[in-house]
């Protein structure tokens, strides 16, 4: 993964951002938002595009465009800090790749000391019983 390359790759679109400010609102396009192309990436090798296009399926557009948008801040430029670095710890993840679950055997000390608290258990249930004469 080149992050410069994928940086230089994304599209930013600045539009007006909804909900309560005033008439700033109405004036300034401080919401961004991010797109990226994963499959045109030139950034990524093709399992890299194949894993996170698996990883990130819900969050893709049909054509495989990651889109996210920001309106955290009334800055425009922090609001293109906070979606890149929110975009790039997205892709980050996306390349995880989680370790292989090794099966192990329980050992013998374990079952027997289970076996031995069930009968703990059940003597302790037994001597609650009325005495039967």
């Amino acid at each position: 993964m080149d992050k410069e390359k994928i940086i230089s790759e994304l599209k930013f679109k600045a539009v007006r951002s909804s909900g309560a400010g005033g008439q700033n609102v109405n004036k300034v396009s401080s919401k961004v938002i991010l797109s990226f192309d994963l499959m045109s990436s030139e950034g990524l090798s093709e399992e890299e595009k194949l894993q996170l296009e698996s990883k990130l399926a819900s969050r893709l557009t049909s054509e495989n465009i990651l889109i996210l948008n920001c309106d955290e801040d009334r800055s425009q430029l922090k609001n293109k800090e906070i979606v890149t670095k929110r975009f790039l710890q997205i892709i980050s993840q996306g390349l995880v790749v989680p370790k292989i679950r090794k099966a192990t055997k329980i050992p013998k000390s374990v079952i027997r000391k289970r076996l031995k608290d069930k009968k703990n258990n059940s003597e302790i249930k037994q001597n609650r019983r009325k005495p039967d004469f």
